[in-house]
This record gives structure tokens, C-alpha cells and sequence, in this order.
């Protein structure tokens, strides 16, 4: 049976960890961050709030990474803590939801940006996105080693591109023209903690994915002790650079301008370059690019291990006997991210649907570390977590705290998640009662 290839290394599986972060979110939600919170210092707080939840989560993800080296990640980790039924329900909305869904957004934000240049309707942005994801799934099949590539590279240009503007923001401040003004007391919400919260929605997604490093351990040299540096390194790295760059936005921006546009990199360069706008576009388009890139290599590695479990279509266990990529389980994330583009509504509407589901599964995750200590007290942890339990109890709480206010804030979206949930239930039982099924036509058979 073909095997997946080992060809992944710390620097690689680090990338990934930051390009599946920097993808389109850095660029389209600070407006709706500053009309939730219009002050600057609570504009930092909430940018460095995402920071720590995202720093305390791949903490705590490094010692179930080193625990469990395999492919999937997240959904091994909760199959060892909670059994077949509550992994089987994170694969199921990862691919109708989570993944597939943050592909479909990724691809109308690409879409958007290239409309820059090109003259493009709703069918057209959609014509696009398709083909997008169409052709970086089918660039993906080639191999680890081709992605890996793929990924330095863009990943490489998209932070030295965010690193650019940040310079140009130190640089060019003018202090006459735009007075930064870091007082609490201006222009703060009068609900802080709902509008906090409601802040961290954007934040989140644009925080989202250090975790797509430990789906790739079965494919990464050194598992063991590479799976938890990178997501630990992208997560330190990819703070850094939002909080700066936000930071350089409110240097070359009003916070009131950012609140009130959808381009706030293209809106802040053009202060300084006339055609900043598009410069700036190309930046964003090859940042989506590349993050797309990721998102269709790295997902489908849970429905392969999902499929190998039984619980899954039985197809999607096979690797690509010369590219040795699940190749199967790669198509059917990106057709299904197809569909949703075709059926769900706005970019704010998915990001939210798509965050929502994530955090749940997430925060179920962290808490695994606490039944491990506790069960599995033997069992090897090359790397155990920093400041123990105090980390893995604050990624816990504040994911908490936001997954509450999103149901009660945002009802609509959140409750159309757990109505996938529901359905993923009955379709577990159907694939468990298939799978007993054709185990017991072999047995058959072979006496």
C-alpha cells in the first residue's frame, strides 16, 4: 500500500503554519474591528487578545502534536480524548464547513482583489474563485514536496510585502496629520465586552489556521519535535506582524477612515503612492493565492485519516500511488468548497459560520490536554506545555467566552453550524453501519 512521503521540515511546516494564518483577513477585517471598537489601544488589545489566544492554543497543541505525530492532527487528538463519533463530527463540519467554507471566502476575497484589474461581475467573481481552487487542488496532487515549495514562496512574499508597509507606516508618520491617540476614554463602545467579543470574530478568522501544521505530521520529518515548534513559531511570528501592521494602518489612516473601507492596506499605501491601490491588491491576491494553496493540501489530510478509521468513504483512504498524496480526499474538500460558493451569502456571513464551528471543535481540543495528563500519564511528550494548566486554561476560557457571545450575538450562523452538526451524527452511524457491514461480507467470504 502506498505510504505518505516524510519530505516536510521545521522550516516548511512553520510556513504553513503562517501562510494558512495570512491569508485575506489581515486585509478586509480591520474595518469591522475599528467600527466595533473605533480606538486605537482597544484596536491593539483586541489584535493582541487574538495573539495570545492563538500563542496559548498552539502551547497547548504542541504537547498533543508531540503526543500524537500522526496524520490529521487536530482530529487524532480528539479521537484519542473523546472517541470515533466527536473526531468523526470535527472531519465532517472541517469539510462542509470549516476548511471548505474558508476556502470559498478566500476565493471571493481573491476574486475581489483581482477585480483591480480585471472588470468582473458576482458570476464572474465566482467563475474565478472556482477556478482557483481548481487549479491550486490540482497543483497540490503533485506531491508534499511541490507544496512545500509553494508554500515558502508565497508565504516569503507575503511577509516581506505586510513587513514593506509596516516600514512605509514608521517611516511616513505625520503626527500633524493624524494625531494617534491612544486614550481609552475616546470613541470606546458603550458595551465593551460585547463589542470586544464581537471584534474577536475577524480577529479569529484572521488568526486561524497555525493548527494546519499538525494535520501534515504524518508527511513531516521528525514529527515528534517539528509539528509543535512550527505551529508554536508561526503563531509568535504571525502576532508580531498583525500587531505591527495594524499598528501602521493607524499611523497612515484615521481609525474613522479604517472603519469606513474595505481596503485599508490599499487605502493606507495610496496615501504614500498613488497607485498604492493596486499595489497593494497584487500583494493581497498573491497572500489569498497562497493561503488557498495551503488550505487545499493540508484539510484533506483528516478525511484520509477518517476514511483509513472506517468512519468515511473508503476511497478517500487511497494515496496517489506516484504522487503519494490522498489525492481523492484533496478533490472532494475543493468540490464541495465549490457549492458553498454558490450558495452561501456575504464574506462577513462565512467568516462567522466558518469561526464559530472552528473555536468549538478547538476548545474541545485544549481541553484534551487535561484527560491526557490525567489518563495517560506514561506516554512520551517531547515537548510539554509552558506554564501548565494557567496556558491551556486561558485559550480554553476566552474561547469559551467567544463561542457563547457568537450564539447569542450571532444566532443565525452559529445555529446553521450546529445544524450541520446534528446531521453528522446520523451520518456517522450510516458510515459505522456500512463499514461493520462490509467487514462481515469479508469475514464471509473468506471462511
Amino acid at each position: 500500500m502506498p505510504q505518505l512521503n516524510r519530505k516536510l521540515t521545521l522550516y516548511g511546516l512553520t510556513m504553513i503554519a503562517i501562510g494558512s494564518c495570512i491569508g485575506s483577513g489581515i486585509f478586509v477585517t480591520p474595518a469591522k474591528i475599528a467600527q466595533e471598537v473605533p480606538n486605537a489601544t482597544l484596536i491593539l488589545i483586541v489584535w493582541t487578545l487574538g495573539g495570545i489566544i492563538a500563542l496559548t492554543g498552539a502551547l497547548t497543541f504542541a504537547e498533543l502534536g508531540g503526543m500524537f505525530p500522526k496524520a490529521g492532527g487536530v482530529y487524532v487528538f480528539l479521537k484519542e480524548a473523546y472517541g470515533e463519533l466527536v473526531a468523526f463530527l470535527y472531519g465532517w463540519v472541517t469539510l462542509l464547513v470549516i476548511t471548505s467554507g474558508a476556502l470559498a471566502a478566500l476565493g471571493l476575497a481573491f476574486a475581489e482583489y483581482m477585480t483591480f484589474f480585471i472588470d468582473l461581475g458576482d458570476n464572474g467573481k465566482i467563475i474565478l474563485a472556482m477556478l482557483t481552487i481548481i487549479l491550486l487542488t490540482g497543483i497540490n496532487i503533485f506531491g508534499v514536496d511541490i507544496s512545500q515549495l509553494f508554500s515558502n514562496i508565497f508565504t516569503g512574499l507575503k511577509l516581506a510585502a505586510m513587513m514593506a508597509i509596516v516600514v512605509a507606516g514608521f517611516l511616513f508618520y505625520n503626527a500633524e496629520k493624524i494625531p494617534l491617540s491612544f486614550s481609552l476614554t475616546s470613541n470606546s463602545p458603550d458595551n465593551l465586552m460585547s463589542a470586544m467579543l464581537a471584534a474577536l470574530i475577524g480577529v479569529l478568522w484572521s488568526f486561524g489556521g497555525w493548527h494546519h501544521a499538525s494535520y501534515l505530521a504524518g508527511e513531516t520529518i521528525d514529527p515528534k519535535r517539528n509539528v509543535p515548534r512550527a505551529m508554536v513559531y508561526g503563531a509568535i511570528i504571525v502576532t508580531v506582524v498583525y500587531i505591527l501592521i495594524n499598528l501602521a494602518y493607524m499611523m497612515l489612516l484615521p481609525v474613522g477612515t479604517i472603519a469606513g473601507t474595505e481596503r485599508v492596506a490599499g487605502d493606507a499605501v495610496s496615501t504614500l503612492i498613488p497607485s498604492g491601490g493596486k499595489l497593494v491588491a497584487v500583494m493581497i491576491a498573491i497572500s489569498i493565492f497562497g493561503t488557498i494553496s495551503i488550505y487545499t493540501m493540508s484539510a484533506p489530510r483528516i478525511y484520509f485519516a477518517m476514511a483509513r478509521d472506517g468512519v468515511f468513504f473508503k476511497g478517500l483512504a487511497k494515496i496517489h500511488p506516484k504522487f503519494k498524496t490522498p489525492a481523492n480526499a484533496m478533490m472532494l474538500q475543493s468540490g464541495w468548497a465549490i457549492c458553498l460558493l454558490f450558495f452561501w451569502g456575504t464574506f462577513h456571513n462565512l467568516i462567522t459560520y466558518v469561526t464559530f464551528m472552528d473555536i468549538v471543535f478547538m476548545t474541545m481540543a485544549a481541553i484534551s490536554i487535561f484527560i491526557f495528563r490525567r489518563n495517560r500519564k506514561d506516554v512520551e511528550r517531547p515537548y510539554k506545555t509552558f506554564a501548565y494548566p494557567i496556558v491551556p486554561l486561558l485559550f480554553i476560557l476566552i474561547s469559551a467566552a467567544f463561542v457563547v457571545n457568537t450564539l447569542i450575538e450571532r444566532p443565525k450562523q452559529a445555529l446553521a453550524g450546529l445544524g450541520l452538526l446534528a446531521i453528522g451524527i446520523l451520518v456517522y452511524f450510516i458510515f459505522k453501519h456500512m463499514n461493520q457491514s462490509s467487514s462481515k461480507n469479508a469475514e464471509t467470504l473468506n471462511h
